[in-house]
């Protein structure tokens, strides 16, 4: 078993209110030369929650952290015209707190993360650490 010390928050990099799925991510990380989709979740537009890689695989979201970590991805993250935005619904915000407390509790060392605090992006585009103490 892996040893998880970080849930890392991603959005999709997708404009507000366009639906992805798993199997969109999942083709776009092959294109890029990944195995399968790099995220374990993925948090839909209408707050359902689709499993991704497998959590006992070594995910492909944040470089340097993947070994350690559980990606979770929500649809998402651009306005209309391509800018970082916090575009997630009141279901996804709702659905990515109950997975994250769900997964505190099943790797209770864990921290929560938002990938910008590993890469120089905007993602997950909202302030993980203000609404995750």
């Amino acid at each position: 078993m892996r040893k998880i010390d970080k849930i890392i928050l991603h959005c999709s990099a997708t404009k507000e209110g366009q639906h992805f799925t798993v199997e969109d991510i999942d083709r776009w990380h092959r294109a890029r030369g990944f195995a399968r989709i790099g995220y374990h979740h993925v948090v839909y537009l209408d707050g359902s929650v689709h499993k991704g890689r497998d959590e006992s695989l070594i995910g492909a979201h944040c470089l340097g952290h993947n070994a350690t970590s559980i990606g979770v991805c929500y649809i998402g993250g651009l306005d209309a015209a391509g800018n970082p935005k916090d575009t997630r619904t009141e279901a996804q915000k709702k659905a990515i707190t109950g997975l994250a407390e769900n997964l505190k509790v099943r790797y209770p060392n864990a921290k929560v993360h938002g990938h910008n605090e590993f890469a120089a992006k905007a993602c997950p585009c909202f302030d993980v650490k203000k609404e995750f103490r």
